[in-house]
């Protein structure tokens, strides 16, 4: 997972270091003087008795050895000073855009959102622009900035459903699945309620879906093997009145949550907004999750900040992610949307379905 991302990345920090080794302007790094030596104040000395002198003439003289290593350790040294002058360098900042163009376009081409380049771009520019510094440093320098812009960026916070569906107070929990056709949404569906199961949670599924009789199938296929009631109607039903019988199913037999299932629809097209603003009024869900493929990039931004401003998302689950080589999305997302990560899919078994961690997700980029 993101291995691609992980060796473009890398490849562009070198070749943002080897060029800035070449271009960069060198800069003399002059050494603190020495601080002035206090003139002493003249005294009069005492005349000398005729012992004293005695004395003093009969004292050893220096060695000229011993006066040499004097100088030496008072004289600084030349080669200190060669290598520091050739070895720190700064850039302007027109380098700076030069140099970080390389970087900004594999992350463009790896579905990073513009947004985000241009914060990591912003972050890294005060540690390298005019500031003397270390060729053999500039790699650690951009390294450490993409690891903290990074981080930030994932700074979402994890919804822990386990704990918010056992504290609601009212039963059921209930929540709406979302997305265009093809995301994966109905296995997600099936994926996320044998999560709740294998941590004992009761739920039925809802197969509000009822544009495509092929979707009320499936979402029975899956109830079948998880041994989970599915509510349906026939096809070409009115999907709120589904959400309505699948909830209070649910009050009735004292059922921990209610999965529904929602056609796949494209945020553009306004009577299925329309029908999809119904069926959020009749369920009042605790939770309205879009279901988008990890690969899709910042199209799946893009359909997030549209649903989010027609209904109102409250978190997403990125599908594929086991297969996303470029890994932008995810690093885009929480950035742009605003919104946590509820799960990664990360397969096409029941339990391939994972929380997001921060630490793993660096971890798997390089930082």
């Amino acid at each position: 997972m993101f291995g691609f991302l992980k060796d473009k990345i890398k490849g562009a920090i070198k070749n943002v270091t080897d060029r800035f080794d070449k271009e960069a302007e060198v800069v003399e790094t002059k050494l603190p003087e020495e601080p002035k030596k206090e003139e002493k104040i003249k005294e009069t000395k005492p005349k000398e008795t005729n012992k004293e002198v005695k004395q003093k003439e009969t004292k050893p003289k220096e060695k000229p050895r011993d006066l040499v290593k004097e100088v030496a350790k008072e004289k600084p040294n030349i080669f200190g000073k060669i290598s520091q002058a050739i070895t720190t360098k700064k850039i302007s900042e027109l380098q700076y855009d030069e140099l970080f163009w390389e970087l900004e376009v594999e992350l463009l081409e790896n579905n990073v959102a513009f947004e985000v380049i241009e914060k990591i771009k912003e972050d890294l520019k005060p540690k390298l622009v005019d500031v003397p510094i270390s060729r053999s440093k500039v790699e650690e320098t951009i390294e450490e900035s993409l690891r903290d812009s990074i981080s930030e960026l994932l700074s979402f916070e994890n919804i822990d459903l386990i704990k918010e569906i056992k504290s609601n107070k009212e039963k059921p929990y209930v929540i709406t699945f979302l997305g265009t056709n093809g995301s994966g949404k109905t296995t997600t569906i099936a994926k996320v309620a044998n999560y709740l199961k294998n941590n004992n949670i009761s739920c039925i599924l809802a197969a509000a879906d009822t544009f495509r009789a092929a979707a009320i199938q499936q979402l029975e296929e899956h109830g079948k093997k998880l041994e989970l009631k599915v509510i349906k109607q026939d096809y070409g039903a009115d999907p709120a009145a589904v959400c309505f019988d699948a909830i209070s199913h649910a009050k009735s037999q004292h059922i921990d949550c209610v999965l529904i299932d929602t056609s796949g629809r494209l945020h553009s097209n306004k009577d299925l907004m329309r029908e999809l603003e119904k069926i959020i009024r009749i369920a009042k869900p605790n939770l309205k999750v879009l279901v988008a493929e990890s690969i899709t990039g910042n199209d799946a931004v893009e359909q997030a900040l549209q649903f989010n401003e027609s209904i109102g998302l409250d978190s997403v689950i990125l599908t594929k992610s086991d297969i996303d080589e470029k890994g932008g999305t995810i690093i885009s997302f929480s950035y742009m949307t605003k919104k946590p990560i509820l799960f990664l899919g990360i397969g096409q078994n029941y339990n391939d379905l994972k929380v997001p961690e921060k630490k793993e997700i660096l971890k798997t980029l390089g930082f």
